[in-house]
């Protein structure tokens, strides 16, 4: 008894639509005002992909292009950080390995691309 009340309330029934009449004086099939409806139906999907794009895309591709103008312009004497959180100063670059001295007589050898930004005076401190 109980189960019958829940399932009416949490299941409605399904109606099914009555197939729709041809145009008249259309022999036989799919109508023009059909062909617009399926295509107007795509809309929605190729809105949220430009919404994605714009959102998600982009952003991502301008990071990538600024993190890699930065890399190519690494030089010695530059103060960075590291994705670890490793401040230095660049002494040494060879192809895709850079040498930071982090103290004094400690140096340290990463990959280029672990470097994550350029430190300005005022962030790299002393």
């Amino acid at each position: 008894m109980i189960y019958g009340w829940i399932s009416e309330l949490l299941v409605a029934p399904a109606w099914a639509q009555a197939p729709s009449s041809p145009v008249p004086g259309a022999a036989g099939g799919s109508s023009p005002a059909g062909l617009g409806g399926s295509l107007l139906s795509f809309v929605p999907f190729l809105l949220i992909f430009v919404l994605f794009y714009v959102l998600m895309i982009l952003p991502q591709q301008r990071r990538q292009k600024k993190h890699r103008a930065i890399l190519d312009a690494l030089k010695k004497g530059d103060r960075v950080e590291t994705g670890g959180g490793l401040l230095g100063s660049v002494t040494n670059i060879h192809n895709d390995v850079v040498t930071l001295q982090v103290a004094d007589n400690v140096k340290v050898k990463v990959r280029r691309s672990a470097i994550t930004q350029l430190l300005t005076e005022e962030e790299a401190g002393s």
